[in-house]
């Protein structure tokens, strides 16, 4: 943020002009973070697996936000496998010639299963990795130099509870997330000189599918609920704060942290 801009609050959560990547973004933790973005007046790109998907979540953020915006393209999609990871650099390409120079990354495309260490096969290990580290790095790799010809981007990585504890059968995914915590520390030594910063949020537990066993479990959430310092398991819309504060140029001088949005769950 430059020195004009701090007599300007209303300037410091706008994302008016900006792109903004949110890879995952048909569901769950990145359509909310799709969401914030567009309604704070980004235009979006979610990028995923499954078109239909896509395109239901971005005709639901155009409709929730239409009363806000003139942009007929706030919300655009891109259908493609980031598990393929020899192919991120031909789609990077591609998503920034048809949707047009790239601002913001939110890397909250996920995948994991709930195994023991002993089921754990090299291909679950290798989808694990390539889905939630490897992908993101790539395509930050990809997508960052521009930014940084411009002077100015935001990467936002979604880290986990499991980047800083361990969970019974959660061996591969644990490894992917602490992984996300030094890869963000790492990406931002890299590029934030020239006005790229990355950082990372670290939910605590969110209903979406990926949680779906947990929360059809009463006992079981209840359990996490009690683990928190509030008292409570997330609602997604928790995330919206730290989500558009991280994309924003309110954070101009903010750079390789892990933010965890877990309501105390770390704090105890």
């Amino acid at each position: 943020m430059n020195d004009a801009n701090l007599a300007a609050p209303a300037t410091w959560f706008s994302l008016s002009g900006k792109h903004a990547v949110v890879t995952g973004g048909g569901s769950g933790i990145g359509f909310t973070i799709a969401e914030t973005l567009a309604a704070a007046g980004a235009t979006v790109t979610v990028v995923g697996r499954r078109a239909a998907r896509l395109q239901e979540a971005a005709d639901k953020i155009v409709a929730g936000i239409e009363h806000k915006t003139e942009n007929k393209n706030a919300v655009q999609i891109y259908p493609c496998d980031l598990g393929d990871i020899d192919g991120i650099d031909a789609h990077a390409d591609q998503l920034a010639r048809t949707h047009g120079a790239v601002d913001i990354l939110v890397n909250a495309a996920g995948w994991r299963t709930r195994q023991p260490a002993a089921d754990i096969t090299p291909k679950v290990w290798r989808a694990t990795i390539d889905i939630n580290l490897s992908a993101p790095f790539f395509l930050a790799r990809a997508l960052a130099p521009a930014m940084c010809e411009r002077g100015w981007g935001r990467v936002l990585n979604i880290a986990s509870l499991q980047s800083r504890l361990a969970f019974e059968n959660g061996i591969a995914y644990g490894a992917s997330k602490g992984g996300i915590a030094q890869l963000t520390r790492a990406m931002a030594t890299e590029w934030s000189a020239h006005g790229v910063n990355a950082n990372a949020i670290a939910p605590g537990f969110f209903p979406t599918e990926m949680t779906a066993p947990l929360f059809g479990d009463d006992k079981t959430a209840t359990a996490l609920a009690a683990r928190t310092a509030i008292g409570r398991n997330g609602k997604l819309d928790d995330l919206k704060g730290a989500a558009l504060f991280f994309c924003a140029p309110a954070s101009d001088y903010l750079t390789g942290q892990i933010l965890y949005v877990d309501g105390g769950f770390t704090a105890k």
